[in-house]
């Protein structure tokens, strides 16, 4: 096991004695891990993260950062931390090399280390032939460009980014998850996200949470494994009735489900291995004489995955009910 970086442990906030935002929830995050924190909108990620900044205390349980507990005191470990909220506003007056300047004092960094970071970054994150424009006429990605760098501005050890891609057209969201991933090479990152491919393209490893609850922490690949259906998906020219036929007669095949005029889906033994059904399918296309457009299994899906925990989280919340 390697070293943790952070540790919550029986997390939980309730506001106002009513509402309970975060519900006993433990979570490890080792270094050099880039952590997806996965949950539907209101299930609780921003809540989790403020109690991980140290911005509000919690009602119960503690949060450990670098080893230490953190609490609205905390300053010397934030000074270790870089954060990116969901959707950040900045002094429309400001230009980049202002604003980006302004949090290198607040850090209290030299001006020759400022500027050289500040300079560095600008151009990281794309934002070079803009450096001396007013933020009052930055769209959105620029906005996030510009957040991610100020995060950056005190070279954090842990990153925290909180819906980094929100709002951001398709070419900004793949530029800003390339960023990250390259980021995740030195860093130590959490990134909050309802969007599963996100998620999916850049983390090592993930925790969900639903309603307030931990229902998963793990790897990126045993998540996957925990909910893994087990079917081949075939895409035709033609020739589907026939090949459904021909798998009547395999024992491997547990059933199969056509999809409309060319796909069929091929429900495979669990003990069997996946290369050896995708084998299997392929050589009974191949001996039926079909011609083969796609072949695809969904036992890596993160969305199956993530829709079986949840599923799985709603029936025990309704059995405890019943």
């Amino acid at each position: 096991m390697g070293q943790r970086v952070v540790e919550m442990k029986d997390l939980t906030k309730i506001f106002g004695e009513k509402l309970i935002a975060v519900n006993n929830v433990s979570f490890a995050v080792e270094r050099g891990a880039i952590f997806g924190f996965l949950g539907p909108n209101g299930a609780g990620k921003t809540t989790t993260i403020r109690l991980l900044l140290g911005l509000i205390r919690p009602t119960a349980g503690e949060v450990r950062v670098f080893g230490e507990r953190m609490t609205p005191g905390s300053s010397d470990l934030r000074r270790r931390m870089g954060y990116l909220p969901t959707n950040p506003r900045f002094p429309p007056k400001m230009t980049p090399i202002t604003y980006l300047d302004f949090v290198g004092k607040l850090f209290g960094l030299g001006v020759e280390e400022r500027m050289g970071r500040l300079s560095a970054l600008i151009r990281s994150v794309g934002l070079l032939g803009d450096s001396s424009r007013e933020i009052a006429g930055f769209s959105t990605g620029m906005v996030t460009r510009l957040g991610l760098a100020a995060a950056l501005m005190n070279d954090p050890e842990l990153l925290i980014l909180d819906e980094p891609t929100s709002g951001l057209d398709p070419s900004g969201r793949r530029e800003t998850l390339e960023l990250i991933a390259e980021l995740g090479k030195e860093k130590t990152i959490i990134v909050s996200s309802h969007i599963l491919s996100d998620i999916d393209r850049i983390c090592t490893d993930v925790g969900v949470i639903s309603q307030g609850k931990a229902i998963f922490s793990g790897s990126i690949k045993d998540m996957k494994k925990s909910t893994r259906s087990h079917v081949v998906r075939l895409e035709l020219e033609g020739g589907v009735e026939k090949l459904c036929g021909a798998l009547k007669a395999e024992k491997w095949v547990v059933s199969f489900e056509t999809r409309g005029d060319f796909a069929v889906d091929v429900v495979f033994d669990p003990e069997m291995p996946v290369a050896e059904a995708v084998k299997g399918v392929t050589e009974l296309v191949s001996r039926l004489g079909l011609d083969l457009i796609s072949i695809s299994s969904s036992t890596s899906s993160i969305e199956d995955a993530f829709m079986g925990l949840l599923r799985d989280e709603e029936s025990r919340r309704f059995l405890a009910a019943a």
